[in-house]
């Protein structure tokens, strides 16, 4: 057991990338609350997958605003960053 609790914080940084799911439900909130909280916080970049329609929207975050990267759909294959380096083959995000 710890001898002690922490209480102060020694770091804080945003991550690099954020993705959000979105659902009927969800959508709204992650698009309009959540995505400029997330640059205001400095992530860095930010997808939104949307399974229904079958789309992955990528940005970048460009001084606290957000820079639509592009728009990849069904079957595509494509370098998206900030994993670039790796290509991504959308077909195996969506559920038959």
């Amino acid at each position: 057991m710890w001898p002690y609790i922490m209480t102060t914080v020694w770091f804080e940084m945003a991550p690099d990338w954020a993705c959000e799911v979105l659902s009927p439900a969800t959508a709204r909130t992650d698009r309009i609350l959540k995505l400029p909280r997330y640059a205001a916080a400095g992530i860095a970049h930010c997808w939104l997958i949307d399974p229904e329609v079958r789309t992955l929207e990528a940005f970048a975050n460009q001084d606290g605003h957000w820079l639509l990267l592009g728009t990849w759909g069904g079957d595509d294959e494509a370098n998206i960053d900030p994993f670039a380096a790796v290509p991504l083959s959308l077909a195996g995000l969506w559920v038959d």
